[in-house]
């Protein structure tokens, strides 16, 4: 069974920085493209990023270059380490494959506000 359990969301300021993780189990990880999504309020769950098992990385053009995707195939986690945060970027963040999806997480509450 494929689990991804999301952490490091939290309350941060406008500017402010937060770094995300997710740790996969149920899959050989380090074969496999993983993205992450977010989901806003009122809104459909969105892609963020894409790192592939290569090393290829895709981002969403509303990054602009805030946003950096990693991963550690020794502990089976994905990484987001996001930098000036905006209102805007409030929302529950997932973790999930690439190219297909699998049940999806708890995701982490991500909230920038003043």
């Amino acid at each position: 069974q494929v689990q991804f359990v999301e952490s490091g969301g939290g309350l941060v300021q406008p500017g402010g920085s937060l770094r995300l993780s997710c740790t996969v189990s149920g899959i050989s990880f380090r074969n496999n493209d993983m993205r992450w999504f977010r989901q806003r309020p009122g809104k459909q769950r969105e892609f963020i990023a894409l790192l592939t098992s290569s090393g290829l990385t895709n981002y969403a053009d509303f990054i602009k270059g805030r946003f950096t995707i990693s991963r550690d195939n020794a502990k089976n986690t994905l990484y987001l380490q996001m930098n000036s945060l905006q209102p805007e970027d409030t929302g529950v963040y997932y973790c999930n494959g690439a190219p297909w999806t699998w049940t999806w997480g708890q995701g982490t509450q991500v909230t920038v506000s003043s």
